[in-house]
């Protein structure tokens, strides 16, 4: 069962359904994906009705948007309750709160952001909103000045995107302060099987532009990294899993490694892969159709995958537009050079920029060797492909 929502669906996801004929949820989203009637939808009715015949039965949705339908819809049964253990950021530390005793954290709600005592606090730090998506509203903390800094920042920012998504998705009213976690970091796409056995659909490498920035920019994903991270990360989720009780469901969890096993979560993302269909870099890079995977129960052999695709790297670049730039002045993209960019791309994703400040997705595949290429992209001036 899927339910479809924005802010984008793929071809491939719209393929898939349309192969399996999968039950799709009648909404906009779906009516604007499926337009020459190759499927049949769900009306509100039926769809509930499936769902509570069996409500083990696997649900993906490739957006967050749909968590407030769910909410009203399927509230019979536990899946509210479970994706809002993990959309609630505080929520999931109280969870995990004996796996990392000594981490220190602390909600506030925003109006009261001002009579933070940053002395008090374990700086370097990270502030974000409890309920957020796409590193939204997120800054990082490295002294007390900083904090200032950071608090006029998001009192900036929250009318300029409290109306991108809906509530459910993106709360602003309550923030949480978290101490930094040190390490490299990597999101993984994986689903809890009918027996609550976790299943890593795809890791990716987040790389950064410098320690304080926090964007999402750039993913990478590759054999080595899949090889090196893969079991301790199933751990994890296991133990995950067994405290939320989790079985047939999709997450997408980001975590920070020190190299020496010792894993700390971020934040995990209940419902889907990575967002706005990017998990789709598993179908580039590896042949592994995340929507199938899921749905079927189906585990990848990363043994045989790993030998077909050594030497590769796999990126996910997202064309972003920064926050002083009035995209109503945007005339058009030249997408062509920022093509140009990557000399193997697979696909070039072009996004309606006056709704995100974003102007594409692009996958693309490189040599090992050539990796540093994307020290380039990390600092890159994305204005430059906007025509005004």
């Amino acid at each position: 069962m899927f339910i479809l929502e924005k802010p984008y669906v793929s071809d491939l996801l719209r393929t898939t359904i349309t192969e399996t004929k999968a039950h799709v949820l009648s909404n906009k989203m779906a009516q604007a994906s499926f337009t020459n009637n190759e499927l049949k939808l769900c009306i509100e009715k039926d769809f509930v009705k499936l769902y509570n015949e069996n409500q083990d039965r696997p649900i993906y949705s490739n957006s967050e948007n749909s968590i407030d339908w769910i909410d009203h819809n399927l509230s019979c049964g536990a899946l509210p309750k479970k994706i809002r253990l993990f959309k609630d950021k505080a929520a999931f530390r109280d969870l995990v709160r004996d796996m990392y005793p000594d981490f220190f954290y602390r909600t506030v709600k925003f109006d009261e952001l001002d009579s933070i005592n940053p002395d008090q606090l374990a700086i370097p730090c990270v502030i974000k909103p409890c309920v957020g998506f796409f590193s939204l509203g997120v800054h990082m903390v490295e002294s007390v000045k900083g904090w200032h800094k950071a608090v006029n920042a998001i009192k900036e920012e929250v009318d300029h995107i409290k109306n991108m998504y809906p509530a459910k998705v993106l709360e602003l009213d309550n923030f949480i302060i978290e101490q930094c976690i040190e390490g490299e970091e990597f999101a993984v796409d994986a689903y809890f099987n009918a027996e609550g056995i976790p299943v890593i659909i795809n890791i990716f490498g987040h790389l950064f532009a410098s320690n304080e920035d926090v964007s999402d920019r750039c993913y990478i994903t590759s054999p080595e990294i899949i090889k090196k991270h893969h079991d301790n990360f199933k751990d994890l989720l296991k133990e995950i899993g067994k405290r939320a009780k989790l079985k047939n469901f999709p997450i997408h969890i980001e975590v920070r490694t020190d190299g020496l096993n010792n894993l700390g979560v971020i934040e995990v993302n209940p419902m889907r892969f990575a967002g706005w269909c990017v998990t789709d870099l598993a179908y580039y890079a590896y042949g592994i159709n995340p929507y199938k995977y899921f749905m079927e129960g189906k585990v990848p052999d990363w043994d045989e995958i790993s030998e077909c695709c050594k030497g590769k790297v796999y990126a996910m670049v997202i064309g972003d537009i920064d926050a002083s730039v009035d995209c109503n002045k945007i005339k058009s993209i030249d997408y062509d050079s920022f093509k140009a960019n990557f000399s193997n791309p697979l696909e070039l994703r072009r996004i309606d920029y006056k709704e995100y400040p974003v102007f594409a997705f692009i996958f693309a595949e490189l040599d090992k060797e050539n990796i540093n290429d994307l020290q380039k992209i990390l600092h890159a001036d994305f204005t430059q492909y906007l025509k005004f």
